[in-house]
């Protein structure tokens, strides 16, 4: 069993990394802006957060994220997790990280979230990419700001992404349920080798297979696309507040 509850005022940097795939850019520029306090990780987006990949990513984004493990080849190399162009290639090298690599078994992370129509949250797990084909995530939650409606309900994304992997299907789909994301909610995946369950609060939402057969990583992080704001929003903080992550056994 793995249980992260996120008391005191430090990041279990044994677990935690607090970057967001940085290979594709470097550790100064992907570092997350955080904070634990109150039993939460908090992650922020303020007004001088980066723009991630300013150069390649379009269009522009900004993201503080945490991920329990990191792979990635030699600068030059086409080798990491989650490329987003065509060839691809490292900027920066990393050192492997293996934090917590779970497979199978019940994953469920308890957050809630701040955003705006410019801004989303996400809970994801993805394959470490050791080998290409090893690429497919299983996202436990997605929220988009401006496919919530504040206080009533949100439009919650969940499903399979293949990626690279052949043996994975894309399957994935946006269920409205009638939550307030800003109140602290359990999402959850149960994953056998046949397929993933997807729960909110206990409640099955939606089910698909064949799920990836290897260890994947957590993903958490907060996103803002700075083209989409408005009068509104301009100055909004969107914000992922996370209490607790727990992964069971199957």
């Amino acid at each position: 069993m793995f249980e992260d509850d996120f008391d005191g005022t430090h990041l279990d940097r044994s677990v935690w990394l607090p970057h967001y795939l940085p290979a594709w850019s470097s550790r100064a520029a992907s570092r997350a802006t955080y904070a634990v306090h109150g039993s939460a990780l908090h992650l922020t987006i303020p007004p001088d957060h980066p723009v991630w990949c300013p150069d390649d990513h379009h269009p522009p984004m900004r993201v503080s994220g945490v991920q329990s493990a990191s792979f990635s080849g030699p600068a030059g190399s086409t080798t990491g997790q989650q490329p987003f162009l065509d060839g691809q290639t490292v900027k920066e090298e990393q050192p492997a990280f293996w934090g917590w690599t779970p497979r199978f078994g019940t994953i469920e992370v308890r957050m809630r979230g701040f955003v705006t129509p410019r801004s989303m949250f996400a809970a994801w797990l993805v394959g470490l990419e050791t080998t290409p084909e090893q690429s497919a995530e299983i996202c436990i939650a997605e929220m988009f700001g401006e496919a919530v409606v504040p206080g009533e309900s949100a439009a919650v994304g969940a499903g399979l992404h293949s990626f690279r992997d052949p043996d994975v299907p894309e399957d994935f789909e946006a269920v409205r349920l009638p939550i307030d994301v800003q109140e602290d909610h359990d999402y959850a995946v149960t994953w056998t080798p046949d397929q993933v369950v997807f729960s909110v609060d206990g409640d099955e939402v939606r089910r698909c297979g064949p799920p990836p057969a290897y260890p994947v990583q957590l993903m958490l992080a907060v996103f803002d696309f700075p083209e989409k704001a408005t009068d509104e929003d301009r100055d909004a903080v969107p914000e992922l507040v996370v209490e607790r992550v727990r992964g069971l056994p199957a």
